[in-house]
C-alpha cells in the first residue's frame, strides 16, 4: 500500500483521533521518559526499555557520530557487544514518524543481538530466527508512544522498504532492512 492510498484510506474522524492520541500521548510521555526540553520536530526520541537509556538524535542526517551513539545504545544489552547498526533501518523510522506525525517516542524492546544471545533465545522461544537480522545490526523491535502497534505497523508496512513483524500480545513491531515481507 503506497503513502497516499494508506492517508486516504483513513476517515477524518479516524485520522483526527489517531492524532489527538498521539499527540496526548507523547504529552503525557514527555515528564516520565525526560524529554520535556524542546526537541526538533524531525528528531528521533528513543528510549531503552531494558536498560533505561535514552537517545535523541536528528531525523534527516545520520553522521559518523550519531552512528557511533546509536550503535552503543542499541548494543546486546545482555553482553554489551555492539555492531554496526543499518542505517536505512534509522532512515525507516524518521519516515514512520513524519508520515504518522507522532512526535512520541520509540521504545526499543530488542536491537543488536549477538549470536551467542540470539541462539539463547532461540532455544527458549521458537519466534526467533536462527539467522536473525538483529545479529546482523538490521532489525529493531520497537513500539512508537501515542501510537497504536497496528497502526504502526501498518504505517511501516506501506513503506515497503522491509520486514514488518507485528507481535500484538507483546506489543512491539518488528522493523528490519531485509527483504519486504510481513507476518
Amino acid at each position: 500500500m503506497s503513502n497516499e492510498l494508506f492517508k486516504k484510506t483513513l476517515c477524518r474522524r479516524s485520522f483526527l483521533a489517531l492524532s489527538a492520541g498521539c499527540a496526548i500521548g507523547a504529552a503525557l510521555s514527555l515528564p516520565l521518559t525526560g524529554y520535556a526540553r524542546q526537541v526538533p520536530a524531525d528528531a528521533i526520541s528513543f528510549y531503552h526499555t531494558h536498560t533505561g537509556e535514552k537517545l535523541i538524535i536528528p531525523g534527516d542526517t545520520f553522521t559518523s557520530q550519531v552512528i557511533r551513539k546509536v550503535n552503543r545504545f542499541l548494543r546486546d544489552f545482555r553482553t554489551g557487544g555492539t555492531h554496526p547498526i543499518d542505517p536505512a533501518l534509522l532512515h525507516m523510522l524518521a519516515e514512520i514518524k513524519k508520515i504518522s506525525g507522532c512526535k512520541g517516542t520509540f521504545e526499543v524492546i530488542s536491537g543488536y543481538r549477538s549470536p551467542v544471545t540470539n541462539e539463547k533465545l532461540r532455544q527458549k522461544s521458537g519466534g526467533v530466527a536462527k539467522k536473525s537480522l538483529h545479529t546482523l545490526g538490521r532489525a529493531i523491535d520497537v513500539r512508537l508512544t501515542g501510537l497504536q502497534t497496528s497502526s504502526l505497523k501498518e504505517i511501516a508496512w506501506s513503506l515497503q522498504q522491509g520486514g514488518v513483524g507485528y507481535y500484538p500480545k507483546s506489543d512491539f513491531v518488528h522493523l528490519d532492512t531485509g527483504a519486504v515481507r510481513t507476518w
